[in-house]
């Protein structure tokens, strides 16, 4: 018998292949006093790591300013990911 057909909702499974090109790949730290945001994208050079106030307008202005650093190397950035942990530990 085949493998059984993948359902809509098993977020365990990418239905897309991850393109090794194109994305910008995040990975953000919370605690309450700050946010540690990494990250990988190919062809911007060196990977970056940076400290953040907690503050979402902050992460978001963070990964725009990464997209459009791509875009001006001309490495369009086709995907975003996200990973972040489950939960607040920090102080």
């Amino acid at each position: 018998m085949g493998c059984p057909r993948p359902q809509c909702n098993d977020l365990s499974r990418f239905l897309v292949p991850f393109q090794q090109d194109g994305p910008l790949v995040a990975v953000i730290e919370l605690s309450r006093a700050s946010w540690f945001v990494a990250r990988l994208a190919p062809g911007l050079g060196r990977d970056s790591l940076k400290k953040l106030e907690p503050s979402k307008e902050g992460l978001l202005a963070r990964l725009r300013r990464w997209r459009d650093v791509a875009a001006r190397a001309a490495r369009p950035i086709t995907r975003l990911t996200v990973a972040f942990e489950a939960g607040r530990d920090g102080l």
